[in-house]
């Protein structure tokens, strides 16, 4: 089984940030990967940019108004 997770290092040793299903004492590989701090502060600045730029409501009601049209028959 292979799978990347998000862990924290933290007193010694790496804290997982979701759940692993590993049976107690398996040995795995840690490959370690830091974020950039800048990537990180890019996204929590971007958080909310968009608030009051879009209205939500109108887009769903477009996308759903999409998704009805259909193409016309072609007959050969």
């Amino acid at each position: 089984m292979e799978k990347t997770i998000k862990a924290k290092f933290l007193e010694g040793t790496f804290k997982p940030l979701e759940k692993v299903e590993l049976e107690e004492g398996k040995e795995v590989i840690v490959i370690i990967k830091e974020i950039p701090k800048e990537t990180k502060d890019a996204f929590e600045k971007a958080a909310g940019s968009w608030k009051s730029l879009v209205d939500t409501e109108r887009l769903i009601k477009d996308i759903y108004e999409s998704r009805r049209i259909r193409a016309p028959e072609v007959k050969l």
